[in-house]
């Protein structure tokens, strides 16, 4: 796995654009910049791995656009140390940036294909502080909560209770909700044991969250 000067170059113009299209976390964009996305494309997507465009992945998923991957990550307000639950590992490309920012990433993933997949990617490239699950994400994970932060990266229909009853007080869902083809950005932010504030943001774009698990 080579990343070269060339690949450098490109995404250097990526966080650039990103940059012109509003987003000012540098501590993200930084870690986007670092992170070769080739390393987490098949080959026949790698030459164009820094252009701001989803790409499939394999079981009908696919790796996000960078522009929603730096928009979803900021929205967090990760923290060094931070215990982030992630619902859908996919490429593994949003776990990594989470790890670049020196959070400790539970990420969970439906589709036992991914999982292996991924898992051995992320052991393969090194980073550290990534733990990966093959599971039910719309249960989370109670026996680790409460999170700091909890990040889903595909498109529910409704917020999973479940996964708001498992952040810290002072914690931040961010959630892609709506029906298939078309959802809005909430950031939940937990109050107290009983009370959450919503905002609703951008509209995106997301495969729909499913539940249960499947196995090659």
């Amino acid at each position: 796995m080579k990343d070269t000067y060339r690949h450098q170059g490109l995404r250097r113009q990526l966080i650039d654009a990103l940059r012109q299209k509003g987003l000012r976390d540098e501590r993200v964009l930084e870690a986007m910049l670092r992170l070769p996305r080739h390393f987490f494309l098949e080959a026949a997507f790698a030459e164009k791995a820094y252009q701001n465009v989803a790409f499939p992945i394999g079981v009908g998923q696919t790796i996000s656009q960078p522009y929603t991957v730096a928009y979803q990550t900021s929205l967090l307000e990760v923290r060094k140390r931070d215990k982030v639950l992630e619902i859908g590992t996919g490429s593994g490309y949003q776990a990594a940036v989470l790890a670049l920012l020196e959070a400790r990433v539970f990420t969970i993933e439906r589709q036992e294909f991914l999982y292996q997949k991924t898992k051995t990617l992320l052991q393969k490239i090194g980073l550290k502080g990534i733990r990966c699950y093959h599971r039910d994400g719309y249960k989370g994970m109670p026996e680790m909560m409460p999170f700091d932060k909890i990040l889903v990266t595909c498109g529910a229909e409704e917020v999973p209770e479940a996964l708001k009853s498992q952040l810290k007080i002072g914690g931040i869902l961010v959630v892609p909700v709506g029906k298939e083809g078309r959802q809005k950005m909430l950031k939940i932010t937990r109050l107290s044991s009983e009370e959450y504030n919503e905002e609703s943001l951008e509209d995106f774009k997301f495969v729909p969250f499913l539940k249960g698990v499947e196995k090659l």
